[in-house]
């Protein structure tokens, strides 16, 4: 049995494995088998992490919050949870291939994932001009006619915002009502720099290796036709990842998991939650890490208040081993981005097409 074990990887999970593993506590982390280090192995330029004047690759940047979780004594497993039992003290965790784990605390760092057209085209040209962050990636797009496609509040934040260094923001939705509240809707109507197309649904994403357009569908007539533009920004929601917990912790309405006040206490003792599965509004790697930190040090001090017979049953051999374990992923060479050598381990995990850039 463990202290504290850590479900989701990304900056989130990185950080409260590092607060967790300097108090002691010997963290047992399940990073998943594939997807290691959250959506920002998905992204190329960070420029907006402090700490990194000169910005730093997504990936590398997980690489190293990795290292530093590793060198404090975290364990980290590369497997799939399946499924987790969370009612009574002891929280049990069964992985697709090493088996079941018992832990004494839980910390839910399993993200969001940000909601998608389902188009080919979409996943081909995912970071060749397609962006589902404004604040991440706006700046790349200096002087260009980009679009975004949604019609809620997300949208017309992400379409004012753009304005700042785009020429030209076409908002495409696929009715001419908008869910956006009225206050957000005006503000973005009474942009000069934001045009609307209305009525359209998005049948296909343009380009070869960068988006040149998009080709359209009217949802009235049917007919279709191209609007060129450099980038396409889609705001049609996120889908926290919370499957895993969903009847046994309380979510919020907009389903992300709850937690109390400015905590990350769940409504299970001895169950944490952080980073972008409890976080509706930010979602950004600065903000997921911050709430590392609070999820580790609430799990420290609900520790520290448990029974002293129930704490000796956690196993002395439990302790990781010198040798971190290897990823099952085997890479043969770190190949090269834009004259920057991505991390072999991590490449494993990242397909070219998948990237994308973070401001």
């Amino acid at each position: 049995m463990r202290n504290v074990a850590i479900i989701g990887s990304g900056p989130a999970g990185y950080t409260a494995a590092i607060y967790v593993a300097r108090a002691g506590l010997k963290p047992v982390m399940f990073t998943s088998a594939v997807t290691v280090g959250g959506e920002l192995m998905n992204t190329t330029d960070v420029e907006n992490f402090p700490g990194f004047p000169d910005g730093v690759m997504g990936p590398d940047l997980m690489q190293k919050m990795q290292e530093q979780a590793e060198r404090f004594g975290t364990e980290l497993v590369y497997d799939d949870v399946e499924s987790v039992d969370l009612s009574g003290e002891i929280k049990r965790i069964r992985t697709s291939y090493s088996g079941e784990y018992e832990a004494l605390a839980v910390i839910i760092a399993t993200g969001s994932a940000y909601r998608r057209l389902g188009l080919e085209s979409e996943d081909r040209l995912a970071g060749r001009g397609i962006s589902w962050c404004a604040t991440c990636d706006g700046a790349f797009f200096k002087e260009q006619h980009i679009a975004v496609v949604g019609g809620g509040d997300s949208a017309m934040e992400e379409a004012t915002f753009l304005t700042r260094f785009a020429d030209r923001v076409t908002v495409i939705h696929r009715s001419d009502n908008f869910r956006a509240s009225k206050i957000m809707l005006e503000r973005a109507r009474a942009n000069p720099k934001i045009d609307w197309v209305t009525n359209v649904t998005v049948e296909e994403i343009l380009g070869d290796q960068q988006v040149s357009g998009v080709r359209l569908r009217d949802t009235v007539t049917g007919d279709e036709r191209k609007l060129d533009l450099t980038g396409i920004f889609v705001a049609i929601g996120n889908v926290p990842r919370t499957e895993l917990v969903a009847g046994q912790i309380d979510l919020t309405e907009s389903g992300v998991i709850a937690v109390e006040g400015r905590s990350s206490r769940t409504s299970l003792p001895g169950v944490f939650a952080c980073g972008d599965v409890v976080d509706d509004h930010y979602r950004q790697a600065i903000t997921a890490a911050g709430s590392g930190c609070t999820a580790a040090l609430d799990a420290e001090a609900y520790l520290a208040g448990l029974p002293a017979e129930l704490l000796a049953k956690v196993d002395e051999e439990s302790a990781p081993s010198e040798t971190p374990a290897e990823s099952p992923i085997e890479v043969a060479a770190a190949p090269e981005l834009g004259g920057i050598t991505l991390n072999p381990i991590d490449f494993g995990n990242l397909g070219l097409a998948g990237l994308k850039k973070e401001n």
